[in-house]
Parts: C-alpha cells; sequence; structure tokens
C-alpha cells in the first residue's frame, strides 16, 4: 500500500505523555481561543450591525466593516479548532468542515493583516494629498479597492484548498492535515515536495501576509508623522488614534506567532527528520492564542480609544462605535469650497 505523507498545520504532534508546563500552556491557549470566541463574536457583530446598518455609507465605515466581517468570520470558527486542540489535534468534523474552516480561517486572518494595510495607506493619502481626496475619494472608489485585499487573500489560501484533507495517522485517529500522498512515487520523493512545498508557504505567508502589510503600515506612519511634525500638529484625529491603536494591537499579538512560524518553518525538515528545535512546539499553542486573540481587540478599541473615555462608559456601546468609526460628513461634501485650500490638518482632523 502506498504510503502518505502528512504533515501537521501546527508543526509535529505533541508528546503523548506530554510536562506539565506544556499541558498548563495548552490550557491556558484553550482559555483564551475561548474568551478570543465570545468577545470576537459579540464584538465584531455589534461593529457589523452598527457600521453596516446605522450609519451613513462612508470610505472609513466600508473600511472597518470589511475589517469587522473579517474578525467575525474568524471567530466564528473558533470553536471547531478549539475541540480540535483539546483532543490534541484530532478532527472529528469530517472531510467538508476540515477544508471549510481552514479556508475561512486563513481568508480572514490575512484579509485583516490586508484591510489594515489599505486602511492605513488611505490615511496616508488623506494627509498628503488632501485635494485629491476631496475630488476623488469616494464610497464607490473604496468599495472597488477594497476587493483587492479579499482576492490576494484567497489566493494565498491556495494550498489549503488543494492539499488540506482529513488523514488517518494509523492508529485510529483522523487529523485535519496536509497531505502530499499523490505527489511522489517513493516516500523519499512525497517528503521532498512536503517540505518544499510547506517551506515556500511558510516564507510566502510571512513576507507577503505580515512582513509586507507590516512595512507598508510603517512607511504611511513614517510619513504622515513627517507631516504631522512639519505642519506643528500636536494631536490627531479620532480615526487616526483608532488606526494606531488596531495595527499596534495586530503587530504585539501577531509577531511572536509569526516569528515562531518561521522559524519552524527554516528548521522544518530537521524538526521532522531529525526532532530538533522541539522547543519550538511548546511556544505555538501560547503564540496562536495570542495572536487570534487580536480578533476580538478591534471592537473594544473602537469603543475606548479616544477622547472622552469616562463619558464613553456611560454611554451605549453603539453610540459609542458610532462616534469611534464615523468621519466628518463634510469631508464627502462641500468639495468644491473645501479644495481650494485643504491643510494636513484639516484632514487629519476630518478624519
Amino acid at each position: 500500500m502506498e504510503s502518505n505523507i502528512s504533515i501537521p498545520m501546527d508543526g509535529p504532534k505533541e508528546m503523548l505523555h506530554e510536562p506539565a508546563g506544556y499541558t498548563v500552556l495548552r490550557i491556558l491557549s484553550l482559555v483564551v481561543l475561548g474568551i478570543t470566541f465570545v468577545l470576537g463574536v459579540l464584538g465584531n457583530g455589534l461593529v457589523i450591525w452598527v457600521a453596516g446598518f446605522r450609519m451613513p455609507r462612508t470610505v472609513t465605515t466600508v473600511c472597518y466593516l470589511n475589517l469587522a466581517i473579517a474578525d467575525f468570520s474568524f471567530t466564528a470558527t473558533l470553536p471547531f479548532l478549539i475541540v480540535s486542540k483539546a483532543m490534541r489535534k484530532q478532527w472529528p468534523f469530517g472531510w467538508f468542515l476540515c477544508k471549510a474552516v481552514h479556508i475561512v480561517v486563513d481568508i480572514n486572518l490575512f484579509g485583516s493583516v490586508f484591510l489594515i494595510a489599505c486602511i492605513a495607506l488611505d490615511r496616508c493619502i488623506c494627509v498628503l494629498h488632501p485635494v485629491w481626496v476631496q475630488n476623488h475619494r469616494t464610497v464607490s472608489l473604496a468599495t472597488k479597492v477594497i476587493i483587492g485585499p479579499w482576492i490576494l487573500a484567497l489566493i494565498l489560501t491556495l494550498p489549503v484548498f488543494i492539499f488540506l484533507t482529513t488523514v488517518n495517522d494509523g492508529t485510529g485517529n483522523i487529523q485535519c492535515t496536509f497531505n502530499f500522498a499523490s505527489w511522489g512515487n517513493s516516500t523519499e520523493e512525497r517528503m521532498k515536495v512536503a517540505l518544499t512545498m510547506l517551506t515556500a508557504r511558510g516564507i510566502i505567508r510571512f513576507i507577503i501576509g505580515f512582513s509586507m502589510p507590516m512595512s507598508i503600515i510603517a512607511i504611511c506612519y513614517g510619513l504622515i508623522a513627517a507631516k504631522i511634525h512639519k505642519k506643528g500638529m500636536i494631536k490627531s484625529s479620532r480615526p487616526l488614534r483608532v488606526l494606531t491603536a488596531v495595527v499596534a494591537s495586530f503587530f504585539l499579538c501577531w509577531f511572536p506567532f509569526q516569528l515562531i512560524a518561521l522559524l519552524s518553518t527554516v528548521w522544518r525538515r530537521e524538526m521532522l527528520l531529525e526532532r530538533k528545535y522541539k522547543i519550538l512546539t511548546v511556544f505555538v499553542n501560547p503564540t496562536s492564542s495570542l495572536a487570534f486573540f487580536n480578533s476580538c481587540l478591534n471592537p473594544m478599541l473602537y469603543v475606548f480609544v479616544g477622547r472622552d473615555f469616562r463619558e464613553r462608559l456611560i454611554h451605549s456601546l453603539p453610540a459609542s462605535l458610532e462616534r469611534a468609526l464615523s468621519e466628518d460628513v463634510n469631508q464627502t461634501s462641500d468639495t468644491t469650497a473645501k479644495s481650494a485650500l485643504p491643510s494636513a490638518e484639516a484632514e487629519l482632523r476630518a478624519m
């Protein structure tokens, strides 16, 4: 019978008898995922309701609505991942949900970072080219541009479409993992294909799915900061502060996981064949849980970042979200009057 080459998505399978410290980290990560699911579904669902149905459609609300949809869709899949992690990566939900859940996970995780980069780029253009913004920055254009991040996220999810499936590990346990059984005539060939494909996937995910968006964000913020310093502006607008908090939380939550994932990619051969660098597997669960926790942070940041913190606490949450996500309606109207001499400071306050 043809031998099977399957590699778990999160690295080598944990030892059956794991150290006590590893058990504590695994249980803690499950608790964090449970909290992320509850807060993420409720919080992002509320943002979708407010930005999608209660507020006027603007460029800002379109961007944050799409970001909330990405985070909501991801957090809605967490119960499946929690059960799988609790069962030591066994997958009891069948082939279809194996593919469907992980496709949703990948598309929306990629979509989130690409959308944050687009929002940062939009803010940068508002500051550097206010005249163009007053005449061309429309909801229609934003809706068309925002399709780009989703298409790119879909393309980066193709390996999951092609290779991910359910596999019997030989002991009666079913895992949802990458399977390369038909990609070679021998075990050595299939292992070579598996290592090549997964290494390429890991590097592409790190570069395109993390490094490039964060570089775009850093450049945009550098240009905005330079313009603010040049014009002597001290305070930025509420949406700019919201975006700053969103970006900072994204980086702090995702960088540890991306670093572990990159190291696991670089040393994948040694980890699989020589059982080296096994310490990395200890950090997979806690860093991934921290990364996933970011998906429930954004709604809280929308509400609590900015001025009048105490007043926000005594107002209704939907009203607070509306204020956090709103932009000056004058930005999209009275174009003729403002486009004559728009200052960077006025643009920042209007964003």
